[in-house]
């Protein structure tokens, strides 16, 4: 069974072809930063508008490079939320069209749970395990059971952390995507010289805060007598980065152990931050867990991800969704 991918969550309009929920046929993305960046942050209706001009011409690539045509298609997964309602209309509106043209069934997929089950397209892993989600617009551990069987243990209070890294990165004075920039500009800086906040370590919950460390950023950038110096701006990214990636490993080690579990799995754009995979390798060693991330194509927000989990809902209901279903900006697994 092929099913064709669509995800136009955010600012990336992606199509992809997987085939019996573990091959990866195609993953097609066209990325929007250049449209982003000279604002230092996404503009929802630049982002859906990019979605309605790329839609169609990312998925026909999509397809091409599978080799096969819609007459192949067994289905279409789209993503239907959570993001930008602007954006997940576009992708919801083209699937409903494409399916009801061609008679076949299509499926509304939630975005978060589409990443926890990105790991199958290259690994698979044993139920139960601990998903940590950790992108620009969510950070949130969950305990996956299945497909379908998941709970929230926690969820960040205010900022994302790929969403903090963003406005630490222009409070720098640096480009955009901000991860990126830091997770470079860190390799140069020293993680210990700064001492930002790690919030709710010594809690029960396994929740997250980033705000705050935000706030810390900015004030010591304000109590410099002078602009800092290239190795300045180096230890401050350092530093911070360092504050993120802890507190994120903390966390999880926290709900690892609330739950009696051995396996975690993390997903979502900031897992390809290179700290956060290095910390967290040297904690399976140390506590002798599993520590399992796709590859970083697989990472960011991805139409195969979508078409893996959309094969598991076909399965269980062949005649898919109604085309009355909406879109949803907000809400978890």
């Amino acid at each position: 069974m092929h099913i064709l991918g669509i995800e136009t969550s955010c600012d990336e309009t992606s199509g992809a072809v997987v085939t019996s929920g573990i091959e990866l046929r195609s993953n097609v993305v066209a990325s929007q930063d250049a449209l982003h960046a000279p604002y230092g942050g996404i503009v929802p209706e630049i982002a859906s508008r990019a979605h309605i001009e790329r839609i169609e011409s990312v998925v026909d690539e999509a397809l091409q490079k599978a080799g096969l045509g819609m007459a192949d298609i067994g289905g279409i997964a789209v993503t239907s939320g959570p993001g930008l309602l602007g954006s997940l209309i576009v992708g919801l509106s083209y699937a409903k069209a494409l399916a009801y043209a061609r008679k076949i069934p299509f499926y509304g997929i939630n975005h978060l749970e589409a990443h926890l089950h990105a790991i199958f397209l290259e690994k698979q892993i044993a139920y139960p395990f601990i998903g940590l989600i950790v992108s620009g617009g969510h950070t949130a551990l969950y305990e996956v059971n299945g497909v379908g069987r998941i709970e929230l243990l926690g969820a960040t209070r205010d900022d994302a952390a790929g969403e903090a890294f963003d406005k630490a990165a222009k409070l720098l004075g640096l480009g955009y995507p901000g991860g990126r920039q830091i997770d470079q500009l860190a390799q140069k800086g020293c993680p210990d010289a700064i001492d930002f906040p790690r919030p709710y370590q010594r809690e029960q919950h396994c929740h997250f805060s980033f705000s705050g460390l935000k706030t810390a950023v900015l004030n010591d950038i304000k109590k410099r007598q002078t602009k800092p110096s290239q190795q300045e701006l180096c230890d401050i990214a350092a530093s911070f980065q360092e504050a993120v990636c802890e507190t994120l490993v903390y966390q999880s080690l926290k709900a690892l152990k609330q739950k009696r579990l051995r396996r975690l799995v993390v997903a979502g754009g900031v897992a390809a931050n290179s700290r956060l995979r290095t910390l967290f390798n040297d904690c399976a060693k140390k506590e002798a867990i599993e520590v399992s991330f796709p590859s970083l194509p697989l990472c960011t927000d991805n139409a195969a991800m979508v078409a893996a989990l959309g094969y598991h809902y076909l399965k269980e209901n062949p005649r898919g969704d109604p085309l009355s279903l909406n879109a949803y900006a907000h809400g978890a697994v």
